[in-house]
């Protein structure tokens, strides 16, 4: 195994691991890669839906997201698609997955099948870097603050996905999800402080009025998206990339108009955060 960082620090690519066939060591030296970088990305893996749901639960219980429409053959993989005549795309802004639950999960995993000929690429941000770029000054001022996170406004029967009947979603009516977390937490993995807000479904700090909200995460957005602590990643089909939720940002450009792509996800549970208690 070969692990190469990528030059921001966000991100590592792995060589030399099949995924359907990892021993228990590269089971742990993959988690401790992705907990130290946030998100690991492989190359060249054919995986049908069984077996990247069988590779993703080496690392945890499956986690079966409740909006996505899941693909035809195994009920606990989800679907990632835009087709030619689609103009939004899944996940087309800063966000975390499943911040919005209790438990967050741990990770997810994202296996390319089709991607359009140009275009399609999705980036990654360190919230591990975010914290450490922040100020002394703001380090004191989100030392012990909680945030509102909620499924509602996205997944919802009152949001666009459900008013526009997107058939790539359902079960609007699950949204129903709002939980409180830390705004910065101590990482289950490796206890490294991580910012954990996110412009998706962050809605407001906890006891804070909305404009105050506004203000303080409009300052971490800010931060939180820095070029330096940004990486991208080119896809090519067999990739998979499988990201620590509780470690990064994605955004999944849309800049493929009238082309498909299609991809595989599953997620991986995680359990409740801890805050960091340092500044």
């Amino acid at each position: 195994m070969k692990i190469r960082p990528t030059e921001s620090g966000c991100g590592a690519e792995i060589e030399g691991v099949n995924l359907k066939a990892m021993s228990d060591n590269e089971v742990e030296a993959v988690a401790d890669a992705q907990a130290a970088y946030g998100v690991v990305f492989f190359r060249g893996q054919t995986l049908t839906a069984d077996d990247q749901l069988a590779a993703a639960r080496r690392f945890g219980p499956i986690n079966v997201n409740r909006f996505f429409t899941p693909v035809p053959e195994q009920p606990q993989v989800a679907m990632v698609l835009k087709e030619a005549h689609h103009t939004t795309n899944v996940g087309g802004g800063w966000h975390t997955d499943h911040s919005y639950d209790h438990a967050p999960a741990l990770g997810s995993m994202l296996h390319a099948l089709e991607l359009p000929s140009s275009g399609g690429d999705t980036l990654f941000a360190s919230m591990f870097k975010a914290y450490e770029a922040l100020s002394p000054e703001l380090r004191r001022t989100v030392a012990g603050l909680r945030a509102v996170h909620s499924s509602r406004h996205i997944f919802g029967a009152k949001a666009a996905y459900a008013q526009n009947e997107d058939e790539r979603y359902h079960n609007a009516e699950r949204a129903t999800q709002d939980a409180v977390h830390p705004v910065v937490i101590s990482h289950p993995r490796s206890g490294r402080p991580a910012l954990y807000v996110n412009p998706g479904f962050t809605v407001c700090i906890d006891g804070w009025t909305d404009e105050e909200s506004r203000s303080l995460l409009g300052r971490l957005y800010e931060v939180a998206s820095r070029e330096e602590h940004v990486c991208r990643f080119r896809w090519e089909v067999g990739s998979v990339a499988f990201w620590d939720n509780r470690a990064t940002w994605h955004y999944a450009l849309n800049d493929y108009p009238g082309q498909r792509r299609l991809m595989h996800r599953v997620t991986v549970d995680g359990g409740e955060l801890s805050p960091f208690n340092g500044i």
